[in-house]
């Protein structure tokens, strides 16, 4: 026999063996239409109101990070995105900007990240002519 409790804000369910042995009677609603799409629409097209954005395409950065992330989408260079480091590059500058809305994980990505600019901005000057990915 199953019980419920109480604990403040949180509920707690127990159940006994016997409830895990029978089916269960619960039947899920079906997805329809009407549901929230998710990033990609059906024609392809990227949804920038989708949620699981997390309010990037909206926030300070949104430009850049509308720019990159459509470049990476209807990429069809080898390896996908190829084509878009200068774009994700732009954002994630334009993210500096902003430490408080967009903070480093670590203080070792600091340097990290720091050191892959300098690279960058070393190579695109023309005395190195190295290209690294910058870690997000």
């Amino acid at each position: 026999m199953s019980y419920c409790k109480d604990f403040g804000k949180d509920k707690v369910i127990f159940v006994s063996k016997e409830d895990h042995e029978t089916p269960i009677k619960v039947s899920l609603p079906e997805n329809s239409d009407d549901d929230s799409p998710g990033l990609i629409l059906a024609n392809g097209e990227i949804n920038w109101s989708c949620p699981c954005l997390g309010g990037m395409a909206t926030g300070p950065c949104g430009p850049e990070f509308r720019e990159a992330f459509s470049c990476f989408h209807y990429s069809t260079a080898e390896p996908k995105g190829n084509d878009c480091i200068e774009k994700f590059q732009e954002m994630q500058e334009c993210m500096f900007k902003y430490p408080r809305l967009y903070p480093l994980n670590e203080e070792s990505d600091k340097k990290s990240v720091n050191d892959n600019i300098q690279e960058e901005r070393l190579s695109s000057s023309g005395e190195n002519q190295s290209l690294s990915l910058v870690k997000m």
